[in-house]
């Protein structure tokens, strides 16, 4: 087994699998348009990885941060059309967010995210706004895929302050 093989990304191949599927049952649905335009993102960073000597492509870290940017950019994009008075638009713009975000972690929130800070500030024994970067960049390496580091600084923040 070649070592390309070993690291093939899960993401790639679930998005892959979901698009063949969505196609053969309904090929002008929100969720076919939807993954094809993330297909058509993730072969961009494709190209880029190959020319920066990363022959497999990109892995499912930059897959997730392209899903990210793109949920983003269509929340982004709703507001705009809603505030413009296009609520057809803004709606197709927060179906396709939705479409994406069933393939990114499930972030923390509430009390499980406050438990997780709680746990960061006790390990590091933090104990003043000082330690708010400690703190986060702890938290950024431990959850990697699933902090919302804005909601998980204004947390941080109120525990230490």
């Amino acid at each position: 087994m070649t070592e390309q093989k070993l690291h093939a990304p899960k993401l790639r191949a679930m998005l892959e699998a979901d698009l063949a599927k969505a196609e053969a049952t309904e090929a002008d649905s929100v969720e076919v348009s939807t993954l094809r335009l993330v297909m058509c993102a993730v072969h961009d960073r494709d190209a880029d990885a190959r020319a920066h000597d990363q022959c497999q492509g990109c892995d499912d870290s930059v897959i997730q941060d392209v899903l990210s940017l793109m949920v983003r950019q269509r929340e982004e994009s709703a507001d705009r059309y809603e505030n413009a008075g296009r609520i057809e638009m803004a709606d197709r713009e927060r179906e396709e967010a939705e479409v994406i975000q069933r393939y990114l972690p499930k972030p923390l929130e509430g009390k499980e995210l406050e438990a997780v800070i709680g746990g960061v500030i006790d390990d590091l024994e933090a104990r003043s706004l000082k330690d708010l970067g400690r703190c986060m960049n702890e938290l950024k390496a431990r959850y990697p895929d699933c902090l919302d580091p804005r909601e998980a600084g204004k947390k941080v923040k109120a525990a230490l302050g």
